[in-house]
């Protein structure tokens, strides 16, 4: 490792993990982001040269899956998803110094460079490999469209590159009972010839680095060590085309895996802050400045975990930078104690939650529950409410406006001399103790701390009484009054890492500049200040509005061409058709004979179910579920015979927010009924961007 500059001038880069290109940011997302974006402005308010780097990961299948669905080129979604992506980041207060894209220049040189340098190591070696192939799609099948047991826990449905219940990491072709989540078939093997990297030979540097890095949770290195100890596999870093990616270079349909060009999206965006931004701040930098003699943190759920303690440092230590000081991993987000799911209305993005609620009520719920662990995190709607109302309002909220509304009244807003020094070195060892707690990345203790600041300063408002003070002793009031000021202007500086524009209004009401953390040594004696306002108000009824979701939200429901139609071998009832779904070709069963010939179906442009999960219907897979409408007389299909495969079908009022996956029970609970040969969901009308859904029944329901 590098050796280090001085403490006070050496310089910190935070990282965020990378949210993918793939969707909207949802409250989940932004425990970590929150999280972050506190510590770094900690940092930067007690004056360490530190920047937070982040980017949109923007690489992989599913972004050209995506993009295919939408009908626009994988570039327009990765930039439409960044743009709103920012928004949604900064609508949250969350004050990046670089956000950038992998799907960069310097994100592809910094892949091609760390290659090259593990490959002049001897760590990069080629191997015929027997890889997961769909013979129905015609395609070697990415870890994420491929579905089965995890080979360690057993646990059923999961992706084909890590369990979700276990955090194993594994090879798609050591799944059990593996199926296609494109069509649902069960796939073959097919060799290719692939790029390794030799993680093994990495083993001892890793566990050394483990072992002496002290900042690291124990049970997460416990976690790591023990993945060490069971012995490392040697991490395929290619795939094949087609492939949304860097090409390995000299190949041409050889791609870097995604996981192997994502983390180097925090090199970099660092230097898109080196290289772009910094000049303009009057800041010369170099990204060897913060990667080769600076302090690297990142910030990491617990799912990737294996990534950033294994493959991460592996590459870094073996391609000249320096490793991590700091990774701090964090737990999962509850909403209710329970798995945030659409079809449960529990389920919102970051967007939804603004209709609704102040975005910094949700920075204090967080910080009120965040301490350097991998718990899961619980949104309790019931005790969301309780903190934002009787702390963040009634400890500091109302002491603010109490204290500054009171000089403004009776005061002629202008402050004094004071003298509290038993009080006031009570306050500086607090103060400390926040630093402290801030620096260990335990918010919840910052809060806490500066809670009881405020429950001090309310209690020393209340004893000294001060409308009864200024009617006797006008000066001795205004010294009383003067003292909890100062205590409101010190809490606009402990709280500013967690509340920014709380923190910014005290400032505007006090008349004063932006404050640093050594302000806090710095008493407003004979100071004037502003008109006092109200800072935040109570939470009332708006909860339940966003704890609700409509369950239509999850479905994908889209047009889907008809290819071919043929008899059930195995189910007089059944159907077999071959369907274009826009974004593939697949199968499904349907429940139509008696109702339609076959022939009669060729070239219709029905509805379907694409996130339906596959299912064997008497031996064949159906990979979705087309809709019909019934009277108890009648099948006919919903058609939209005017807009072509892949066109979604949606209602006004409902944005669409499908699930991966849902199960038939979950579309069961929604009521779809037809009249007028129109399909309606709760009275709106099913309809393309072209027309309204048309079936050929008078009334009736959708099945």
């Amino acid at each position: 490792m590098a050796d280090k500059k001085t403490d006070k001038s050496r310089r910190t880069v935070v990282t965020s993990a990378l949210p993918y290109a793939n969707g909207p940011i949802h409250i989940g997302h932004m425990v970590e982001y929150i999280q972050t974006d506190i510590f770094v402005r900690f940092l930067k308010l007690t004056g360490e040269p530190a920047i937070y780097c982040c980017a949109d990961d923007t690489h992989g299948t599913p972004i050209e899956i995506s993009a295919n669905k939408k009908g626009i080129p994988p570039f327009q979604l990765i930039s439409d998803m960044h743009k709103e992506h920012l928004e949604d980041f900064q609508a949250f207060h969350i004050d990046f110094d670089s956000y950038y894209s992998t799907n960069s220049d310097e994100n592809r040189e910094y892949s091609d460079f760390i290659f090259n340098k593990l490959k002049e190591k001897g760590l990069i070696y080629r191997k015929e490999v027997e890889l997961t192939y769909c013979q129905k799609c015609g395609r070697f099948l990415p870890d994420r469209y491929v579905k089965g047991k995890c080979p360690k826990c057993n646990a059923t449905d999961q992706y084909g590159d890590v369990c979700e219940k276990c955090n194993a990491t594994y090879s798609t072709t050591d799944l059990v009972e593996p199926y296609c989540t494109i069509c649902g078939s069960a796939p073959t093997r097919k060799k290719s010839n692939h790029y390794f990297f030799k993680l093994s030979a990495c083993s001892d540097d890793l566990k050394r680095w483990l072992q002496e890095n002290k900042n690291l949770q124990p049970e997460v290195k416990n976690y790591v060590l023990n993945w060490i100890k069971e012995g490392l596999k040697d991490w395929d870093i290619t795939r094949d085309g087609p492939y949304f990616g860097f090409n390995i270079p000299g190949e041409k349909d050889l791609y870097y895996y995604v996981w192997l060009d994502a983390p180097i999206g925090y090199i970099s965006s660092t230097a898109n802050y080196c290289n772009s931004i910094a000049e303009e701040r009057g800041d010369k930098c170099s990204v060897d400045d913060y990667w080769k003699h600076g302090r690297i943190i990142h910030f990491i759920g617990k799912d990737i975990t294996y990534f950033h303690f294994l493959f991460w440092p592996a590459m870094l230590m073996n391609s000249g930078f320096s490793l991590p000081e700091d990774i701090a991993v964090h737990g999962f987000l509850t909403v209710n104690k329970e798995k945030m799911s659409k079809s449960r209305g529990t389920f919102f993005t970051a967007k939804d939650y603004l209709k609704i609620l102040d975005p910094e009520y949700l920075r204090f719920y967080y910080a009120s529950n965040l301490t350097k662990s991998m718990s899961d995190i619980d949104l309790d709607f019931e005790d969301f409410r309780s903190s934002i109302n009787n702390k963040l309002v009634a400890d500091l909220g109302n002491f603010a406006y109490r204290v500054l509304s009171f000089l403004n009244r009776n005061l002629g807003s202008r402050s004094s001399d004071f003298s509290e020094p038993k009080l006031e070195k009570e306050l500086r060892k607090k103060f400390e103790d926040i630093k402290k707690a801030y620096s260990s990345m335990n918010f919840r203790e910052a809060v806490n701390l500066i809670l009881e600041t405020g429950s001090i300063g309310n209690k020393y408002f209340q004893d000294r009484k001060p409308w009864d003070l200024v009617k006797e002793n006008e000066e001795n009031a205004r010294e009383a009054v003067s003292f909890c000021m100062n205590l409101v202007k010190n809490i606009s500086i402990l709280v500013k890492p967690i509340l920014p524009e709380f923190s910014a209004k005290i400032e505007k009401q006090l008349k004063i500049e932006e404050q640093s953390w050594d302000d806090l040594n710095e008493d407003l004696k004979n100071h004037e200040i502003g008109t006092a306002e109200i800072l935040v108000k109570k939470i009332e009824g708006e909860l339940e509005s966003i704890a609700v979701k409509d369950p239509f939200a999850m479905l994908d429901l889209a047009v889907a061409g008809v290819l071919e139609a043929k008899p059930h071998p195995d189910a007089d009832k059944l159907l077999i058709l071959q369907i274009d779904t826009g974004i593939d070709k697949r199968q499904i069963c349907a429940g139509l004979a008696g109702y339609y010939q076959p022939e009669d179906l060729v070239g219709k442009r029905i509805v379907v179910i694409r996130n339906l999960k596959p299912a064997k219907l008497r031996g064949e897979v159906s990979a979705g579920m087309l809709l019909a409408g019934g009277d108890g007389k009648s099948v006919r299909v919903l058609e939209a015979p005017d807009s072509i495969p892949g066109s979604a079908v949606h209602v006004n009022g409902i944005e669409p927010q499908p699930e991966k996956e849902i199960s038939i029970d979950d579309f069961a609970k929604l009521m779809i009924k037809t009249e007028a040969r129109k399909a309606y969901y709760k009275g709106e009308p099913l309809k393309t961007e072209k027309e309204e859904v048309s079936v050929d029944l008078e009334k009736g329901k959708v099945s």
